[in-house]
């Protein structure tokens, strides 16, 4: 085993998902405490460290399949430059140094992170098998680093942006699904037994749902009395042509192009969707924060 090889095992490509613990302080107003940011850096440090090692453990238990996979025969535990006790032994070790980092920054932030261990374990070993309820559990692992984040800095949590968090992340997770049909085609039921449930035309319908009510539940939040007086403004409905267009584009991607695959490459990737993306937090960071 090589360091290289342990780093691309803990895909750090993917720690882009847990940026998702700093919405509590955004929206908090707080981005410029300095304490807080500091804190909420850390939690980020600590839920990297987590994902990754969740990663590992996936990797071992699905060596097998990922052999049969495109993409994921590359990883080193499928390609075999790491062994299984290594692997083992590696996300232990991960997984204990970030729950003892995330018990020293607090106990409640250690609850959520200890959640989400619990969550994605069993995710891997069985829940992934279950058919729906497998893009749930992948949805709900969202939501609890948006709860994370809000402990860790002692902050409410608004049910707005835990019901935003989760339809987001269910579109997410069911353009994944689509897409790893496309990619293994007949033998998506041996990669993942899950998959052997889903079809195009159901993936589709279910996106379509989840895609109209992620954007009615944003625009609700917007414009709701509490929204407005939490934060003084009712401008932020002024956010919501980079949130239609970022999902238009995600789904003309989706559909035109055959991606979806890996969200957070796609998002570095494609510059119109980045760009959104980048346009949205500004004008969110500038209203909020600015009037």
């Amino acid at each position: 085993m090589t360091i290289k090889d342990a780093v691309v095992s803990l895909r750090p490509a993917q720690w882009t998902k847990n940026l998702f613990v700093a919405a509590a302080l955004i929206f908090a107003k707080k981005v410029f405490d300095v304490p807080l940011l500091l804190r909420t850096l850390a939690a980020f440090a600590v839920f990297c460290l987590l994902s990754g090692a969740i990663y590992i453990v996936n990797d071992v238990l699905d060596a097998a399949e990922d052999r049969l996979h495109p993409r994921k025969s590359r990883r080193p535990i499928a390609a075999g430059r790491i062994g299984r006790s290594e692997a083992v032994v590696l996300a232990a070790g991960f997984a204990a140094l970030s729950l003892v980092a995330a018990d020293l920054l607090d106990p409640a932030f250690f609850a959520a992170a200890a959640a989400y261990v619990l969550l994605q374990l069993a995710y891997s070993v069985r829940l992934k098998d279950v058919v729906i309820l497998d893009i749930f559990v992948v949805a709900l692992g969202f939501v609890l680093r948006v709860v994370a984040g809000g402990l860790v800095i002692a902050v409410p949590i608004s049910p707005w942006l835990l019901l935003c968090t989760m339809l987001l992340a269910l579109f997410l997770a069911m353009s994944k699904r689509r897409h790893e049909l496309l990619l293994l085609e007949g033998d998506a039921a041996r990669h993942r037994r899950s998959l052997g449930e889903y079809s195009f035309r159901l993936l589709d319908q279910m996106i379509s749902v989840v895609t109209a009510s992620t954007v009615i539940a944003y625009c609700l939040y917007t414009v709701s009395e509490e929204t407005v007086r939490k934060f003084g403004t009712d401008r932020l409905i002024y956010t919501t042509p980079f949130v239609l267009y970022g999902i238009f584009r995600y789904l003309y991607l989706i559909h035109q192009k055959d991606q979806g695959g890996s969200p957070e490459e796609l998002i570095l990737k494609d510059k119109p969707l980045l760009m959104a993306i980048v346009l949205w937090i500004a004008s969110i960071v500038t209203i909020i924060y600015y009037f």
